[in-house]
């Protein structure tokens, strides 16, 4: 078995995978399941998922891997790309429907463009001369220097009707039509519907050989720079592009054997807000969740012990028995809480800490790595109990779950908000128990503290039991329900599925803060 240090964890951020030097380490840890094939369907239009359950890995590894027979792109929006619908919105005097139309052009052409030449010239049954000619007109543009990336798309939308001048003149001169028609600056609308419709007529005309999917992510932050209101019309139009293209073109394309679509990833929340019509249906009929739960007594059978244990087994020189590598490197039991076991497994102590999402189990591994290579090198060949309690571990990863909720808060909130949030737990006086009585009591408190020193009242903060739901919203509090023969922990990533995207707390109750918080909120301290 390797050395500890000699382990390569991975990267917590999937978007690293797409650096060359590091496809071979993914395509090796990587777990191809039922998610995948789920994800490979022609409905499949939304990757839903929360932070860190393995969205972007997912279209990371389809861009990578020419896989059944589909090929993939996955593109990012960046804060460049917002700020030019902003640009454009006041521009063009642009309404809701226009930032669809936008989108539909971006998805077309950035899905056209990943086409390979070779995919039509080998089928003699295509009529590519469209096709050719859409080329040529963007070619020419560009002056050859087009780069495949939203902002470029965004850059020609901008200047439609030289686009559509240019696409004319080539699609006339390959005998595609006939140079009557004229375009003018102040008719964007029309310009942008013209180049939508010839990627329209041109793709239907493809036989394909191979499915083709573009992949659109980085939804989940919003740049401080730009509005809420700003950046939630964009994701609108987006969302309202990628439900109109597929099952209104993509869907009614006949004839050939691959099939294109778009998708885009999405955080539940997220979905939530950008308020489809008929969201429902869409969450179950085209939607892939991640999900990753389990429960502690099945977990060795469960995808996310699966995921752990083969980023350990795949750096092995010999196959292992699933199970085999987790068991050696982390070779201890914990102290239980559950009256009905002796102890628990190691594995049972990182689903306790953790949201049950991969980032979760593999930052632990590395910083638990990263605390062996610094302190441990000598005293041990595996990790240990030690290692897992010790404050330095438990303290970076504590900050690490803390960061990625304020990363969550800021795509609606500002970073005072953040840090009126933050303030409330030192009300807690240490406590990470309370039940509904003691939490208004707090919450009053430190309702006349913010009214006393005139801090913004953030909108989550509104009452106390709005406030209530914000804190199990984020995944900082469970509800505790007590049964006869069992206590139930209520937390929203374990309730929240596609039928209950966005599960209710529940009131005069008790509640618990999560344990990998306890560090970074400085709570646990009274535990009654």
């Amino acid at each position: 078995m390797k050395t500890i240090p000699e382990l390569k964890l991975g990267f917590s951020d999937a978007e690293n995978y797409q650096r060359s030097e590091n496809r071979e380490l993914f395509n090796s840890i990587f777990v191809k399941n039922m998610y995948l094939d789920q994800l490979l369907a022609s409905n499949s239009y939304f990757l839903i998922g929360e932070k860190g359950t393995g969205k972007t890995a997912y279209a990371v590894f389809l861009q990578n891997n020419d896989y059944k027979d589909t090929l993939s792109d996955l593109k990012y929006i960046r804060e460049t790309d917002y700020r030019k619908f902003v640009t454009l919105k006041s521009e063009k005097h642009l309404q809701l429907s226009d930032y669809a139309s936008i989108w539909k052009v971006i998805i077309l052409l950035l899905l056209s463009k990943n086409i390979k030449p070779s995919e039509l010239e080998n089928n003699p049954f295509s009529k590519n001369k469209k096709m050719k000619a859409l080329f040529q007109a963007i070619d020419d543009y560009y002056a050859n220097a087009f780069s495949p990336e939203i902002i470029s798309v965004l850059n020609l939308i901008e200047n439609s009707k030289i686009a559509a001048e240019l696409m004319l003149k080539y699609l006339t001169l390959g005998g595609e039509q006939s140079s009557t028609k004229s375009f003018s600056e102040s008719r964007f609308q029309v310009n942008l519907l013209y180049i939508q419709n010839e990627f329209e007529k041109a793709l239907s005309s493809l036989k394909l050989k191979f499915n083709h999917i573009l992949f659109i992510d980085g939804i989940d932050i919003r740049p401080g720079s730009i509005p809420y209101e700003e950046y939630l019309d964009c994701v609108k139009g987006l969302a309202e592009a990628i439900w109109s293209i597929n099952n209104d073109f993509f869907a009614n394309i006949k004839d050939s054997k691959g099939k294109l679509r778009a998708v885009i990833l999405l955080r539940p929340d997220i979905f939530n807000s950008i308020g489809l019509q008929n969201s429902t249906n869409k969450l179950r009929d085209n939607s892939v969740y991640l999900d990753w739960r389990t429960s502690y007594d099945n977990y060795r059978n469960s995808q996310l012990f699966l995921l752990a244990d083969k980023l350990l087994s795949s750096q092995q020189t010999d196959k292992l028995v699933l199970g085999n590598a987790w068991d050696y490197y982390f070779p201890w039991n914990a102290p239980t809480v559950n009256r009905e076991r002796e102890s628990d497994s190691s594995f049972l102590s990182f689903l306790r800490f953790s949201y049950s999402r991969p980032r979760d189990l593999v930052t632990m591994m590395k910083f638990m790595q990263d605390e062996f290579n610094e302190k441990h090198k000598i005293k041990s060949k595996v990790f240990t109990l030690e290692h897992f309690d010790s404050n330095e571990f438990r303290n970076k990863y504590s900050e690490y779950l803390l960061g990625g909720i304020k990363d969550q808060l800021a795509f609606y909130y500002t970073p005072k908000d953040y840090s009126t949030f933050y303030h409330f737990f030192s009300f807690l006086n240490g406590k990470a128990k309370f039940t509904y009585q003691e939490y208004i009591s707090t919450y009053n408190e430190f309702r006349k503290y913010v009214d006393k020193n005139h801090i913004p009242v953030p909108q989550f903060l509104d009452t106390a039991d709005t406030f209530l739901q914000f804190l199990y919203d984020s995944n900082i509090i469970c509800y505790v329900e007590e049964g006869e023969q069992i206590t139930l922990f209520r937390w929203c990533y374990r309730q929240r599925n596609l039928t209950d995207i966005s599960p209710q707390v529940k009131t005069n109750t008790r509640y618990e803060i999560h344990y990998g918080l306890y560090k970074s909120l400085n709570v646990g301290i009274i535990t009654h």
